[in-house]
């Protein structure tokens, strides 16, 4: 479960309503929002897949090409 929590006066404070038994012990990851937007995200071009029917000439159109593997699984 991930809450979104506002720390204040040495208290996290929930920004949404929480089901935990009163008393609960938990683990607290802390991130903060801002850490978050300096995260780049992955380019899909870092993935090993990417460009790996580059070289292939019997796909035009990669949609249609694999509509057509659909429908022929189909019959």
């Amino acid at each position: 479960m991930t809450i979104s929590a506002k720390y204040e006066d040495g208290v996290f404070k929930p920004l949404e309503e929480v089901t935990i038994d009163e008393g609960a012990v938990v683990e607290v990851h802390v991130s903060s929002y801002a850490d978050r937007l300096k995260t780049k995200s992955p380019s899909i071009g870092d993935f090993a897949f990417f460009g790996m029917w580059k070289d292939r000439t019997d796909i035009g159109d990669s949609v249609e090409y694999i509509a057509n593997l659909r429908r022929d699984l189909r019959g």
